[in-house]
């Protein structure tokens, strides 16, 4: 696989550790942890991350917010990974279980699509309130931009190559760059499917 593996964090705990060697189980060989600056009390999980084999760490000085750091890893990408076949975007907080995200970014080589890893909000331990309003921005989603997207705050994106550089010029730097990128998919053409 020439993916490389993009985790955004800001004040992480032993998760992001986690989720690095998580990922590393998986096969991904090429991880991007972006410290979107972080205080002195959370740097030790970096160090950590910075020791295993295969992951690069960058850093804000400041907090500049998720959308920053993701696009901060792209144009990386873009500039030492001229090769890969594309990026996959997983949240530091371990939320995603990497055999997930392994599914996601195969998904997204066969098909050259951006692949969303979304969630079932039907299932019965989800709170009421996750669920309405996860269902209440899908119908927004639908009824407002014509997309069918059952997760729009999902943080396991693949992205192919093609799109990486295009996602780069998406408006935002904090949480509102991941609906300004669904937005993005329609106005910009960009496939895309879901992956349970």
């Amino acid at each position: 696989m020439k993916v490389t593996a993009v985790v955004p964090s800001y004040e992480p705990d032993e998760k992001l550790i986690q989720v690095v060697d998580g990922l590393l189980a998986e096969g991904f060989d090429d991880i991007v942890v972006v410290n979107d600056g972080s205080h002195e009390g959370h740097l030790q999980p970096f160090a950590e991350a910075a020791e295993r084999p295969g992951v690069t760490v960058l850093r804000h000085e400041v907090n500049k917010g998720k959308g920053r750091a993701m696009k901060t890893a792209f144009a990386w990408c873009v500039e030492n990974r001229p090769d890969i076949d594309g990026v996959v975007i997983v949240d530091g907080d371990n939320q995603h279980h990497p055999e997930d995200t392994r599914r996601c970014t195969e998904r997204m080589l066969e098909t050259g699509k951006v692949i969303l890893g979304c969630r079932d909000f039907n299932q019965p331990d989800v709170p009421p309130r996750s669920r309405f309003g996860n269902h209440t921005t899908s119908a927004v989603m639908k009824l407002f931009c014509g997309m069918t997207i059952s997760d729009t705050q999902t943080g396991l994106r693949a992205i192919p190559r093609s799109a990486v550089e295009r996602f780069m010029t998406v408006s935002g730097d904090r949480f509102e760059y991941e609906t300004n990128m669904l937005l993005a998919m329609k106005t910009m053409s960009i496939p895309y499917e879901e992956v349970k």
